[in-house]
């Protein structure tokens, strides 16, 4: 968890392989590739789930230490230029790189072999993703523990978010642990169940 917004930054690795997937470096880059050379893994690629600020603020600087490719959705590209709010928070915020790679709805990462597949969820942002393997899904600012991401920032759209939710979540196997971008993790069963943002919805 990385100050100031409080930004869950996951490092997805394999022991065998001694290779990783940095998800989100929202801040604290050299805390992130310490925790990732502690942990006798190299970094791969880095994933944005979404381009705010408090999510990217980290890339460029643990992408210069690991040469890691870069990816995110294209939709989100224009966030990536706007993150003065960003700049004025973070400590050690630099400006995003350009993206080595855009990520669209059913890709799949590969790094050591681990497999993730790309959901597209837009309604926080435009480019929202989700990445979902082995029993996990990596939610962003799409769903979180009794809660769901704001979709009143510019290019949010409430009724969007709740089809990505529903179409693209909710559809996931109920004991999928979702760990999402601020907050503790959770499950899809428990969110169906409990989150009051989804009750009265069809199919729950």
């Amino acid at each position: 968890v990385v100050a100031p917004f409080m930004e869950n930054v996951y490092i997805i690795g394999s022991q065998a392989a001694k290779e990783c997937i940095v998800v989100d470096p929202g801040a604290q880059a050299e805390r992130i590739v310490y925790e990732v050379q502690r942990l006798g893994l190299t970094a791969k690629l880095i994933v944005n789930t979404h381009g705010h600020g408090d999510h990217t603020s980290a890339v460029a600087g643990v992408k210069a230490a690991t040469g890691a490719v870069y990816a995110i959705h294209q939709a989100d590209l224009p966030l990536l230029k706007e993150s003065e709010w960003a700049r004025q928070a973070v400590a050690d915020y630099q400006p995003p790189p350009a993206p080595d790679r855009y990520l669209a709805e059913g890709d799949a990462l590969e790094v050591g072999g681990l497999r993730f597949q790309v959901l597209e969820t837009p309604g926080h942002t435009p480019g929202g993703i989700c990445l979902y393997g082995h029993g996990l899904a990596l939610t962003g600012d799409t769903l979180f523990q009794g809660s769901i991401g704001r979709y009143d920032l510019p290019g949010g759209d409430g009724r969007q978010l709740l089809l990505s939710i529903f179409g693209k979540l909710l559809t996931l196997p109920e004991e999928t642990v979702v760990y999402p971008g601020h907050g503790n993790q959770t499950t899809i069963g428990r969110e169906k169940q409990g989150n009051p943002f989804l009750r009265g919805a069809p199919g729950l």
